[in-house]
């Protein structure tokens, strides 16, 4: 079953978009995860949300179990005393995470990996005992979610960290990964997406939509010079539903040429196989941010409403900002949680000192219709 989502529509100006059928709020969300600091006493995660939720967007992308961590503690640990879990079901069923799961999100972008072994693990071997417990593990949490949030209308989409970066044993752009970590991402992520598959098969789509998702990061170079990544040698040979683009190698470091970053996602696109519930607009820009303190404030407007422009017109059925508070010190010593605005890079929505940043005004006052 593929719980078809056919009713996404999209114009050349964003601000003409609020009257299509998929309003911008269940489109554009923010991405909420390991801030550095906290502006109430309210769990962190849940803080983030209410946030979110103000700005006016009906979209949230949170780490749930993954990058590295089996635990939310170190992405959410302010105002917050997480139980550890021994499933991703008993995951979702901590109090933090139902709280956030029964806001008026339309959409929630979870970043997810198995529990019991790292997060790419599979790089240098994946057996077949492997591959069967992902597709398990991928199962029990679907279909968890596809029973208990039956008719609310919710769409949960899970998905992996930076795969480019994940199928390499470095972040280094130079470095070209492995013909045979290739290889096994293929079969990881496809263990993954059979798992979430054999779930919506058995149990329907009941006003309650799940989704599986790769995520590519390093596109550009594949596109102009042939290499290998994610993009050309592991998503031809896939099943997804999804594919997320974390495009900062197009949308934000080519910004000045917005035409890159519209040639990455039909590049994208081509490679994709086309999946039953989206067809051939399977491809959201999951991530994609101008860090204030860094780059300046002059430019802001402009980079944020060329991508969103961009992707809106490309059909994403998701764009994804990076983020709501800033993870990044300038200098890895600063105390926690940060006070002054100055000790963050400027990744953010919302800096320490509770102001506004230019990118909270932009996107505030396309999700909100004038009154």
């Amino acid at each position: 079953m593929g719980c078809d989502q056919k009713d996404s529509a999209h114009v050349v100006d964003a601000k003409q978009h609020t009257r299509a059928t998929k309003k911008l709020r269940e489109i554009i969300g923010v991405t909420h995860v390991a801030g550095k600091y906290h502006l109430t006493d309210k769990d962190y995660l849940n803080e983030g949300a209410d946030q979110i939720l103000t700005l006016g967007s009906r979209v949230i992308k949170i780490w749930f179990y993954g990058k590295r961590h089996e635990h939310p503690e170190s992405m959410y640990s302010y105002n917050a005393n997480w139980a550890k879990v021994e499933s991703l079901i008993e995951g979702a069923q901590l109090p933090y995470f139902k709280v956030l799961f029964n806001k008026p999100f339309s959409t929630y972008v979870l970043v997810v990996t198995s529990l019991g072994r790292p997060d790419d693990y599979w790089r240098n071997g994946i057996t077949g005992e492997n591959q069967k417990d992902e597709e398990k593990q991928f199962y029990e949490l679907t279909k968890y979610l596809l029973t208990v949030y039956r008719g609310t209308g919710k769409t949960f989409v899970l998905q992996h960290w930076e795969g480019d970066w994940m199928v390499r044993d470095k972040i280094d752009p130079k470095v070209d990964p492995t013909q045979e970590a290739l290889d096994n991402m293929i079969l990881w992520l496809n263990a993954r997406q059979a798992g979430v598959t054999k779930a919506r098969t058995e149990i329907g789509c009941d006003g309650v939509y799940v989704y599986h998702a790769a995520e590519v990061n390093r596109v550009v170079t594949s596109m102009d010079e042939g290499r290998p990544n994610m993009v050309n040698k592991v998503l031809p040979f896939t099943h997804l539903d999804l594919v997320s683009y974390s495009a900062w190698d197009s949308a934000v470091e080519e910004w000045e040429n917005q035409d890159v970053f519209r040639r990455a996602l039909e590049f994208i696109a081509e490679k994709m196989p086309d999946s039953e519930a989206f067809g051939d607009k399977n491809v959201y820009l999951g991530e994609f941010g101008w860090p204030e303190n860094l780059y300046g404030g002059d430019n802001i407007e402009g980079v944020l409403s060329q991508a969103v422009n961009t992707a809106l017109n490309f059909g994403c059925p998701y764009i994804i900002y990076w983020q709501l508070y800033c993870n990044e010190l300038v200098d890895i010593k600063t105390p926690l949680p940060v006070k002054d605005n100055q000790d963050m890079k400027g990744f953010w929505l919302l800096r320490p000192d509770g102001s506004k940043s230019q990118a909270w005004h932009y996107f505030n006052g396309l999700l909100n219709e004038p009154k």
